[in-house]
């Protein structure tokens, strides 16, 4: 199982290195929307009570880290459509091996992707205000680790029932990129209306980047911005990747590819 799991991980470290416009895109938009975006706003969009002291990039950076993950999570999903077609998602299931080295190799693959990306963006933190220490590294690349493990998850259980590219980027704008804009990335919950406060409560990418900035911002800072208690961050993403692995998995087991019916 450890063979088969470390294979394709390995294989999908290398066809992301090797596609070298895939790493600059996954890279290049969210930095870009970031930059553009949060300049653009500057001072014109007024954050409540104690953060109207800060400014909007360094508000919107956490979910810059937030984006880039879950970018890099869905284009890496891809592969599990492109596989299908080429006909070598068909040879790894009729192989001797475990479905569950399938499902976790292909999830470790994309986390370890977006991790790296994610890495990246935090050590331009100091660029927006946000100091970093040794310790304060080393407990967002945890969360970023367990970020990258859950949207990773949902990006495979998305793709492993999707047919074709474009069926799989009309999901990405229906359903995976709204999660994120309702994550409290572009605005805090404070000052929208009930029912956009309420979806944010359900949705599973608030408490993904709240436990970013728990760990990003200072914690007068982050007590100030209503957001779910750090514990109860951890707990909920923790929770939502075993629940996308498990789905990922059932899926895997149960389900016919195209080829085999």
């Amino acid at each position: 199982m450890l063979l088969a799991v470390a294979t394709l991980w390995k294989r999908e470290l290398v066809r992301f290195i090797r596609q070298r416009s895939r790493v600059f895109g996954t890279l290049a938009t969210p930095l870009i929307f970031w930059i553009l975006l949060g300049s653009g706003l500057g001072s014109s969009f007024s954050l409540p009570g104690a953060l109207k002291s800060m400014d909007y990039l360094e508000y919107f950076y956490p979910g810059t880290i937030l984006l880039i993950i879950l970018f890099t999570t869905i284009f890496a999903s891809l592969s599990i459509i492109e596989d299908r077609k080429e006909g070598f998602l068909l040879s790894v299931l009729v192989a001797p091996v475990s479905r569950s080295a399938i499902v976790l190799g292909k999830i470790l693959g994309g986390a370890t992707i977006a991790f790296v990306q994610g890495f990246f963006l935090l050590l331009l933190a100091p660029l927006v205000g946000i100091p970093l220490d040794f310790w304060k590294i080393l407990m967002v690349s945890g969360a970023l680790i367990l970020a990258s493990l859950s949207l990773s998850g949902l990006g495979f259980a998305t793709a492993w029932k999707t047919e074709s590219m474009e069926g799989y980027h009309t999901v990405m704008n229906v359903i995976l990129f709204p999660m994120w804009l309702l994550s409290g990335a572009l605005f805090p919950a404070a000052g929208a209306f009930s029912w956009v406060r309420w979806v944010m409560v359900i949705n599973p990418a608030t408490y993904v980047l709240s436990l970013l900035k728990h760990l990003l911002y200072d914690p007068n800072v982050a007590s100030s911005m209503d957001l779910p208690s750090l514990w109860v961050s951890v707990v909920v993403t923790i929770v939502f990747g075993l629940i996308v692995f498990l789905v990922s998995l059932r899926m895997v087991q149960y389900s016919r590819v195209r080829g085999m019916e």
